[in-house]
């Protein structure tokens, strides 16, 4: 039998209960705002949010080196782990990805011993917070249950290649800064009170649709869910400032789904960095477009 090690990174947003029960490695983001620095999940995550409502820049959070990746490869081999998975941010928004294959090729340079008895598996999610916090702790669960490697690789890959986060952000501060709309659409929406719904899938972020006031917000995120999550497959969401939103929408899907979602995940520093912490969202397998 194999002996599995699951490893992520802190934007996948994995509650510390999940964490610890299931032994997932969570590896944290550096995070600098307003000049202090830290790393993601130091603070409480009310606490941030203030941080990040009050600075007058936006958030930075700097790569995960390859270096670490490598420290923490042969830490598990030492330990007798076969069989590594690191399951990566998107490629797309963060060189992170590319920081654990450098990682992993120099682990095998340094440690030649290692060829033939161990393997590091990096996948990239293709997407942000609970995307694949939530496929990232089934992973943990399917390892501790005897499933071999290459079924939950099999898993992750599947969930990856139709999954899709659909945002809903009530303030257009963070997303115009960060790039995700331009700034003559953010100041013009602004003005008219409209709120962007914003998705992702395969690392890009498109607006979608842009409703006028924040009580339309969780209907429209609502009406995209019901039209495009396969049937009864699951669901999860995601929570920022104000979970007031979170709980209509876990209400609204729960009612016209028929079952509640799976889990749900607060928006953590480097998600939020870029998106804003007075943010709502569902992440689920979608159909075929």
């Amino acid at each position: 039998m194999h002996k599995i090690k699951i490893m992520t990174d802190s934007a996948s947003d994995i509650p510390k209960e999940y964490e610890e029960k299931h032994n997932i490695k969570i590896i944290c983001f550096p995070i600098t705002v307003n000049g202090k620095d830290f790393h993601d999940r130091d603070i409480p995550m009310q606490e941030y949010y203030e941080l990040i409502i009050n600075s007058p820049d936006l958030p930075k959070h700097s790569q995960i080196t390859s270096i670490q990746f490598e420290e923490y490869f042969k830490e598990y081999f030492d330990q007798g782990y076969d069989e590594i998975f690191y399951i990566s941010i998107a490629s797309k928004g963060s060189n992170t990805y590319n920081s654990a294959r450098m990682g992993r090729d120099q682990f095998f340079e340094n440690n030649p011993e290692a060829k033939n008895k161990m393997n590091i598996r990096i996948i990239d999610s293709g997407n942000y917070s609970g995307t694949y916090g939530y496929p990232v702790v089934q992973a943990a669960i399917k390892a501790e249950n005897g499933t071999s490697p290459d079924e939950i690789e099999g898993y992750l890959k599947e969930w990856f290649s139709c999954c899709e986060v659909h945002l809903g952000c009530y303030t257009l501060e963070f997303v115009k800064k960060s790039g995700r709309v331009s700034s003559a659409a953010g100041f013009v929406g602004e003005v008219l009170g409209l709120r962007p719904v914003i998705k992702i899938k395969d690392g890009v972020s498109t607006v979608t649709a842009k409703v006028r006031g924040d009580k339309a917000v969780v209907p429209k995120i609502a009406d995209i869910t019901c039209e495009r999550i396969i049937p009864q497959s699951p669901y999860v969401l995601m929570v920022g400032y104000n979970p007031e939103f979170t709980d209509d929408l876990e209400k609204e899907l729960t009612k016209r789904l028929g079952y509640p979602p799976e889990m749900r995940f607060q928006i953590g520093g480097a998600v939020s960095a870029n998106c804003g912490p007075k943010t709502v969202a569902v992440a689920f397998k979608a159909k075929s477009e």
